[in-house]
């Protein structure tokens, strides 16, 4: 796939990987669909997009409302046009401390990381079968794969999301639809400035967003980046649990 000339939907645009995803593809010539909660930074954006050459439209959406996803895919169904890249990249990952957290910091952590992918995957599912073909590509994290000290709900969640996709990837191939776990490591973005987690190998917006469009143009089921955080990330999956959790914990700040 090449990402040019294409009609694509950006959930989660507003800023951080999703918003320099959007302003990297509008360099490209495609039409862009972009939604968040945030109006005055979605017409930014959309500014920039067209600057850059290709066509937008915003919509103002709270990926935790089921309902909104639905209507706005149904929206994008009813014109016709087909949906060639869907890009769900909503979620957040705060520090949690396992020895004070709450149920509810849990289960909302959970919902914004997981139910925001549900809610628009489901009806994109849809969209694309009718069309016979589409990619559906989200935003994980290389914490869903292990438990990481401080983001164990965070963890949990991505872990949630990779699973599912991996799932859809096998039971949909038939119908032409392509599923696409992205996995950045540590993302300098606005969100973690400060909040007191190591981030080593820390890598721009910017750079984010390429690694993900290489990926996502070469159709990877998983695009695991950079790659000095992927190798570690793959060597930890392969250590004895003991020596994992004794490495991890050094990691721990003492404030904790």
């Amino acid at each position: 796939m090449q990402l040019n000339n294409k009609n694509i939907l950006v959930v989660g645009a507003s800023s951080g990987i999703g918003r320099a995803f959007a302003v990297e593809l509008s360099k490209r010539n495609n039409h862009l669909i972009i939604c968040a909660r945030r109006e005055d930074l979605l017409v930014s954006l959309v500014q920039e997009i067209e600057g850059n050459g290709s066509t937008a439209e915003f919509h103002i959406i709270d990926a935790l409302n089921q309902q909104q996803a639905q209507e706005l895919i149904d929206k994008i169904a009813s014109r016709g046009k087909a949906l060639d890249l869907a890009l769900l990249n909503v979620g957040d990952g705060p520090s949690f401390n396992m020895n004070h957290v709450s149920v509810d910091e849990v289960q909302q952590n959970l919902a914004l990381n997981y139910q925001s992918l549900v809610n628009f995957l489901i009806p994109l599912i849809a969209l694309m079968k009718s069309q016979g073909y589409g990619t559906i590509a989200h935003t994980n994290s290389l914490a869903g794969f292990i438990g990481l000290p401080m983001q164990g709900p965070y963890s949990a969640a991505k872990a949630a999301c990779r699973i599912l996709m991996d799932s859809c990837r096998i039971e949909l191939a038939d119908a032409g639809l392509k599923f696409i776990s992205l996995y950045p490591g540590f993302v300098a973005t606005e969100r973690v400035a400060d909040d007191g987690i190591p981030a080593p190998f820390e890598i721009s917006e910017q750079a984010a967003a390429q690694y993900m469009i290489r990926g996502i143009e070469k159709e990877k089921s998983d695009v695991l980046f950079p790659f000095v955080t992927a190798s570690l990330i793959r060597l930890a999956r392969i250590l004895p649990k003991p020596l994992l959790a004794y490495i991890l914990k050094k990691s721990v700040p003492e404030t904790y």
